[in-house]
């Protein structure tokens, strides 16, 4: 496993040189620890999950020279000691594309491997080759829409008391899908823009409240994995539904896009991968 680095140490709004040989030493891991702590996890997880990244400019070349192109998927388990910094896993990337290589799984083999230590857990790597691009699909979030509501909105950080529920009447079983979801790199300050589902068992959660709430992160600065995770402890402590599912597709940048989806049912079963009209 390597070792955690603190944000403001990575190459993020740096200028930086893009290596074209491989070098897994390019990967910069994050703890997540620091971050949860911010919001009250300091023991066990209060849910299970996983971080979907799809990397859409994968190149290396073959041994005579000719360059291979793939898309990559790297699913990443929520509770993995660390995240990896984003344009350090581009660089990590892009430096594989003068980089000779026997095969495509010889690639993935590098890919599992420092993906791993970087991440400091297993996590799954695919690749989906030229001759697969035309059975990709793009499918939206399903749920009831909360963009739907004429609401008033003057606030553009996350507020917790925005969140209720009416648990005076009886549980329901609902999904909830937002595409104004935007948060800000920690460190840049750069837009991230995305769409939310929630699914949740339990008293009805105040739809108005919700959307203001999702809305209030326009301003905030958090990596995409723990915006979702926020929104997972704030729903929970101020909503308390029996059963939540949190997952955000954001929108690519740097040829990647970060897909969180954190849990605590088993029976919500794992995200479709499949990308958005926006991503």
């Amino acid at each position: 496993m390597k070792t955690p680095l603190s944000p403001e140490h990575s190459l993020l709004g740096k200028p930086a040189t893009y290596k074209a040989q491989y070098d897994a030493s390019l990967l910069f891991p994050i703890a997540r620890a620091d971050k949860r702590a911010e919001i009250g996890i300091t023991g066990a997880l209060p849910f299970f999950g996983l971080d979907i990244w799809n990397a859409y400019e994968v190149s290396w070349l073959n041994l005579r020279g000719k360059p291979q192109v793939a898309i990559a998927t790297v699913m990443a388990p929520a509770d993995s000691p660390n995240i990896v910094e984003s344009k350090s896993f581009k660089l990590y990337l892009n430096s594989f594309n003068q980089t000779r290589l026997a095969s495509a799984e010889a690639l993935l083999s590098l890919l599992q491997a420092d993906l791993s230590a970087g991440f400091g857990a297993t996590v799954q790597v695919s690749l989906c080759t030229p001759g697969q691009f035309g059975q990709l699909q793009l499918q939206e979030m399903d749920g009831v829409l909360l963009d739907r509501l004429d609401i008033a909105v003057d606030a553009y950080t996350p507020d917790p008391a925005l969140l209720s529920a009416a648990h005076g009447q009886a549980p329901v079983e609902e999904t909830l899908v937002s595409h104004l979801l935007k948060s800000n790199c920690l460190v840049t300050g750069q837009p991230d823009w995305g769409s939310v589902q929630i699914s949740y068992v339990g008293a009805p959660i105040d739809q108005e409240g919700l959307l203001r709430y999702l809305i209030g992160f326009r301003d905030h600065n958090e990596f995409h994995e723990q915006c979702v995770e926020r929104i997972f402890v704030d729903i929970m402590r101020h909503c308390k539904p029996q059963k939540l599912a949190v997952y955000a597709r954001y929108t690519r940048r740097g040829g990647l896009d970060i897909n969180p989806w954190r849990s605590n049912f088993s029976s919500a079963g794992k995200p479709d991968n499949r990308r958005h009209a926006r991503q």
